[in-house]
Formats: structure tokens, sequence, C-alpha cells
């Protein structure tokens, strides 16, 4: 058990880089089989050397290639670097895709899609920004192969016209497995869970929740194969979609449940259940209540046992959430 709450999947998105639902303007993407040689080796070369300053934990070389014009952030961008150090551990760089945004017909801020299709348009990935300066940009996707949580780093490159180099907008560093599976294995496990367990559907729809986060490196890029896990999902019957919140009865009390979600804090695979707490302040008194809850939630939804670690128990008073304790399933009663 660990009082706790960490960051290590905290993005640092600068220059307003963010998913949108709905963009305003398209512009170009030139994929990694696609790109000139030069401009090929030198993504390779700036985005490469990035992320091994990420792994080695070389701040005094990521301040020194940060954009200018988002100085004011280093202080997140170190945060997450030095967040990432245990998910990059005992893993080698290794760069997955490079994409090329060209952006310089706009001529002020924009919502801006970028469809970036391989070689015989066979498959799509598009990157959707919010209020993205006229400019030249890319995104450089990297792994940390061999490491148990297999990070996946994103990086957001700035072509910095003054220094004619590229510089670093923005980082995103997440985990690529837990419990020792990627995402296509988390994938895999909820067709099976579907298929074997077919009345479990809330522990199906959470393994979704798992592959989704362990094959998303970014929250502003979509694929088909992240489009066909989604549709799998929506097909589940009476899963965790439309459930909250919910109220549980547990004896002479009823819990509210406000919401239940997938949770990688401690980089394992639980679950966070947030519920409305009675206001209890003690410490003990807290954890005995948040333990009931875990209690009462595990008996109204059984089949979760034995398909994810354990529980989060997050608090909520006077629109306060506060975390109160994790514990290993086999922990509560």
């Amino acid at each position: 058990m660990r009082l706790c709450v960490n960051t290590l999947a905290a993005p640092a998105l600068l220059l307003g880089l963010l998913a949108v639902a709905a963009p305003a303007s398209a512009t170009s993407c030139t994929t990694q089989a696609s790109l000139l040689p030069q401009d090929r080796d030198a993504l390779a070369a700036a985005g490469g050397g990035l992320a091994r300053a990420v792994a080695a934990q070389d701040l005094v070389s990521l301040k020194a290639a940060l954009l200018p014009a988002v100085a004011q952030e280093w202080d997140g961008i170190s945060a997450v670097v030095q967040d990432a150090a245990p998910l990059m551990k005992g893993g080698q760089v290794q760069l997955r895709s490079l994409y090329l945004l060209d952006a310089t017909s706009l001529t002020a801020p924009a919502d801006t899609q970028f469809f970036c299709s391989n070689a015989t348009g066979s498959m799509t990935v598009t990157l959707s920004m919010r209020a993205l300066p006229p400019g030249r940009y890319a995104v450089v996707l990297a792994d940390a192969a061999g490491a148990p949580f297999a990070a996946q780093l994103s990086l957001i490159l700035v072509w910095d016209a003054q220094a004619s180099a590229w510089k670093l907008g923005g980082l995103t560093v997440r985990p690529g497995a837990l419990e020792g599976h990627d995402g296509v294995w988390w994938w895999t496990h909820a067709r099976e869970v579907v298929k074997a367990e077919p009345a479990n559907s809330w522990a199906a729809w959470y393994s979704y929740e798992v592959a989704r986060s362990l094959l998303l490196p970014v929250d502003f890029l979509s694929s088909p194969n992240l489009d066909k896990l989604g549709s799998e999902q929506a097909l589940l019957k009476n899963s965790p979609q439309d459930a909250f919140p919910m109220t549980i009865p547990d004896g002479p009390r009823t819990w509210k449940i406000d919401t239940a979600h997938f949770d990688q804090t401690l980089m394992r695979a639980d679950l966070g259940v947030v519920y409305e707490s009675i206001g209890v302040t003690d410490p003990a008194a807290l954890r005995t209540e948040a333990v009931a809850v875990l209690s009462a939630f595990l008996k109204a939804q059984p089949g979760l046992r034995q398909h994810f670690h354990g529980l989060w128990a997050y608090a909520v008073k006077d629109g306060k959430r506060t975390p109160v304790l994790e514990l290993p399933m086999a922990q509560i009663p």
C-alpha cells in the first residue's frame, strides 16, 4: 500500500499542441518513408539525440535544445524527464516513427489536422493540434526497447529559423507495458474475456482501456488500429460506459460511486474508484471507509478481481478528490 500520486505519464506539451475534436485547418504531413534523405537524417539525429538525453537524464542538453519561445515551460519539461527515469531504466532508445509537419501556409494560430499516410495510402495516422502557430514541426516517436515498462517517448520538434536547427517544443513519456504485457497483449486479453466470460463485460471494458493507454504514445494521435479497438469496446453490452454514477448497498449503508477508471499511478494495472465520502477525516477512519467501499465495489463486480492488480480509492467531499490508498485485489475483503 502506498499513499502517493506520481506523474510518470504526465505530458509536457507546449505551444498548445493538444488533441482537438474538430480542427479548423489541415496542412501537410510527410511520413518517414517519404522523407528526403537529408530531412530524415536531420530528424533522426535531432530526435534520437533528445531521446537519448531523456534516457540519460541529461537536463543540461535538453534545456539547451529547448525552443526559446517556450523557455518558461522548462520546469514542466524537466519534471517529465525526471519522472521518466524508472520507465526507461534498462532500455535502449530506438526510433519508431518520424513525421514532418508543414504548417507554413497558416497565417495565424489555428486548430490543425495532419493526415500522415504511408507510401501506399493504405493507412493514415492523424495528428490533431490546437492553436498551432505557422511553422515547420516534427513528431518523433521512440521506444526504450528492453525496459520493463517499455517506455514510449513522443517528442515535438519545432524548426527554429534563426538557429537553423530543430528545437524541443514538447515531450511526453508513457509506459508501453504493464504487468509484463504490452498493449497488443491487453487487447488480445480483452477479446479473450469477451469470448470466455461474456457476462464479464466490465473486465473486458477495462482491459480495452489498458490496451488503449499502452498503444497510444500521445493524446493528439489517432490511427485505424486505435479506431478498431474503440469500435470493439463500444460493442460491449452492460459495460461501465453508462453505469456511473452508481449506488451500491452495503448493509446499513449505501455508497455512491462517481466513476471507476484505469489507473496507472503506481505503474500497475489498477482501477481507480472515485466515491462520495461521508466526511470522515481521521486517517484510520478514512482508510476503513475506503476499504469498505472497495469491498462493496468488488462484490458488485466480482469479475474484476482476477484480471487486474488492485484498486485505488479516491474520496470526494465538497468537490475535493483525495487519494486514500491502493490495495492489491487479494487484500480487499
